[in-house]
Parts: structure tokens; C-alpha cells; sequence
């Protein structure tokens, strides 16, 4: 390990530089927090950092941060300044370079403003500038549960690529999408997959066998369609352990160790991952009073709904809710589960956190961003 004691100062053309590098960090405290998170989605290290008009720093804001304010029900409409953490930590200038590299370890903070005397913020570290003699990327904190992946399903809104291929298969650039989906989970540590199957089962099997991937496949084989939850009765185990369930045709970039932490700690039977989606009105909608009188129009209004990706974390105990060999979809297991005393969870993510690749409209959308995340180009 290289230890250095201080750090060299830049001088001015260099902190000309290192300024325009922090502006899209920055938030006005002025901003809603639904303009807030649409800046959040867009930060590589899922942090920005809320300022005053002379940029003196206020606080710092995360995607759980946000994810607090929804469960609290808190309008997004409000200011971010509601919602920000206002004690962040923070290096000084002239700082001890071993002494914030131990406190971004001891924090796992991936980012760390460095603010002067009257707490304007003159650049940032970053966990790869920080730790670049030792480690390439910062450390997610690894899972140990298997991941079930829904593949069965016939993808007839994909048609005609799904007359060909099982949608698990649909190709993005030189990959295609359960490899991405996959990716996503092997960096936590989660090399256990269950992959149910049916329709064009021996297509994924052998794309499988000839893949030889570096993880452990097991399928889950439905002699005839069970519905999105069926085939996880054969994953029934006693204990209160968990599994991870996906659909096939969703990306989501959530940390999966918060997920799995709010799951846990609160103890929920079956927690959902929810994706934030507004909705512009395009016209002026009418409310009307009793007797049919005109109320007052609303000019293309806004509405904020949180949809259900796909993705789970479920009680292994609870499986045993799902019918042996006949039909059951995740919405009921999920009723099942509430009416027998259940806890459901819902756990809030960005509208841009959320990749959907189930239909046509939304596959065309989602190929840049599977692009970035598969790390390939696609002749789109």
C-alpha cells in the first residue's frame, strides 16, 4: 500500500477543471425532489450533493434517501432540501489522504466532497481515484441466496423474434438479455440461477450448455405453462431464507444488498420491487361536480404511479402458499400471502433504474441502456 500523508493542492487552471467536473454533482436546494432524482440517475456513483447559490454545500442526497421520502409517502413536488442528509461526511482542504481513504472503507462511501473554509465544494473524490493502486472498482457487499429467473414464458409481445427464439435469448448487440440480466447478479456474489422453462426450453438449454458459463444453472422444467409464480413451489424450503425471483425480459440497477436488507429487516414475507412512472396528461382533464357541473379543468396533468418491475425477494417458507401443479401468477401468491396474515414490502427504484425489454416499444427504448450495461455497441 502507498501511503501519502497530504495532498498536492491544484493549482488554478487545474481547479478551473476540477469545478466544471463537479457541477453535475450539484443540485440547487431550490430543486424539487423529483428534479433531484432525475439528476441522481444520470450519477454514476448514485450520489449528488445539494447547494446553495454560492455552491456552499448543504447536504448529500441518495437514491435510498429518495427511496425513504416515497415509502413515507412525500410528494416529489417538494423541495430536495426536505429530503437531503445534512450531515454528510466531507474532507477538508488540505486533507489527510489516509485518513479519508479509512473512512471512506469504514463508510463504503464511493464519493466524498472536499469543501474549503467557507464549505464551497472545489472538487471530489472518487473510490477509484482514491484507491487506485489497490482496488479497480469499490466493493459491493456480497449475497448468498439463490436467484430464480422466470424464463418459460412465450414473449408473444416480442413476436416475430420470440417465433424464433425464447425471449430469455432476444439479442442486444453481440449479447442477449438473460446474459445482461445475469451480469447484474454476478457482481454481488450470486452464482446460484434457477431458470424455469417451457416454451423453446431446449434452445436455452443448449445456449447453456454451449455458454459453459463460470456459474451453476438449474432449470426448473414446466411440462405446461404454471403462470408467473408456478414453478417456484419446487424452490419451497423450510426456515425463514430467501430467494431472489426476476422476470426475463427486465434489467433493474438497484443495489440488490439494500433490497435484500429492507426485506429482511422488515420482515417481509414477499417484497416487490417498484419502479417509479409519471404520466402527462396531454390534455386538459375535467373534474366535475354532483349533477355534472364543470368543477375546474386541470391543464395537462402529471401523475406519479410506482409499477411493479418483476423482480422479488420471497420467504422460501411461504412457497409452500403456491397449489401443487396447477396455475398460480405472482399477484396471487402475493394476495394469498396478505390473506393469510403476510407482510408485502414494496421497495421504490427510479423510472430510470428500471430496463424493460417485454414488448416492442420499450425493447427499441431500452437498447442504448443495455448497450452501457452489457458494455457492447448494438446497430440499433
Amino acid at each position: 500500500m502507498i501511503s501519502i500523508s497530504h495532498q498536492v493542492l491544484p493549482g488554478r487552471d487545474e481547479m478551473m477543471l476540477i469545478n466544471e467536473s463537479v457541477k453535475p454533482f450539484l443540485v440547487p436546494q431550490t430543486h424539487t425532489i423529483r428534479q433531484a432524482m432525475e439528476q441522481l440517475e444520470t450519477s454514476e456513483e448514485k450520489i449528488v450533493f445539494v447547494v446553495d447559490v454560492e455552491s456552499r454545500l448543504i447536504g448529500s442526497l441518495t437514491d435510498g434517501d429518495i427511496r425513504r421520502w416515497i415509502l413515507s409517502d412525500g410528494d416529489l413536488k417538494a423541495q430536495v432540501l426536505l429530503v437531503c442528509n445534512c450531515e454528510p461526511f466531507v474532507a477538508q482542504e488540505g486533507f489527510d489522504t489516509e485518513k479519508v481513504r479509512g473512512e471512506m472503507l469504514n463508510g463504503n462511501f464511493g464519493c466524498v466532497p472536499v469543501v474549503n473554509s467557507s464549505r464551497e465544494i472545489i472538487r471530489l473524490l472518487f473510490w477509484k481515484e482514491m484507491f487506485q493502486n489497490e482496488l479497480q472498482i469499490k466493493p459491493k457487499r456480497s449475497l448468498n441466496l439463490p436467484v430464480v429467473i422466470m424464463a418459460g414464458g412465450q414473449g408473444t409481445r416480442l413476436a416475430p423474434f420470440t417465433n424464433v427464439l425464447p425471449k430469455p435469448l432476444i439479442p442486444v448487440g453481440d449479447r442477449t438479455v438473460i446474459e445482461i440480466i445475469i451480469d447484474q447478479f454476478l457482481a454481488y456474489g450470486l452464482n446460484k440461477f434457477h431458470l424455469s422453462v417451457n416454451y423453446k426450453s431446449k434452445i436455452l438449454k443448449s445456449f447453456f450448455e454451449e455458454l459453459a458459463p463460470p456459474y451453476s444453472v438449474v432449470f426448473l422444467e414446466e411440462k405446461e405453462p404454471r403462470g408467473t409464480a408456478g414453478a417456484l413451489r419446487s424452490m419451497y424450503a423450510p426456515g425463514p431464507d430467501h430467494l431472489i425471483v426476476t422476470n426475463c425480459d427486465i434489467v433493474i440497477q438497484a443495489d440488490l444488498t439494500e433490497l435484500v436488507s429492507f426485506h429482511a429487516d422488515n420482515n417481509y414475507d414477499l417484497t416487490l420491487v417498484a419502479s417509479l412512472k409519471e404520466y402527462r396528461i396531454p390534455y386538459g382533464v375535467c373534474e366535475l361536480e354532483k349533477g355534472g357541473s364543470l368543477a375546474r379543468i386541470s391543464e395537462k396533468p402529471q401523475y406519479s404511479f410506482l409499477i411493479n418491475t418483476g423482480m422479488y425477494v420471497v420467504r422460501r417458507d411461504r412457497l409452500d402458499l403456491i397449489p401443487e401443479g396447477k396455475r398460480c401468477d405472482m399477484t396471487d401468491l402475493i394476495e394469498t400471502i396478505k390473506n393469510t396474515g403476510g407482510r408485502i414490502g414494496v421497495f421504490p427504484i427510479g423510472e430510470n433504474a428500471w430496463v424493460d425489454t417485454g414488448e416492442w416499444t420499450e425493447y427499441r427504448k431500452a437498447l442504448d441502456s443495455l448497450t452501457r450495461l452489457g458494455g457492447r455497441n448494438v446497430d440499433a
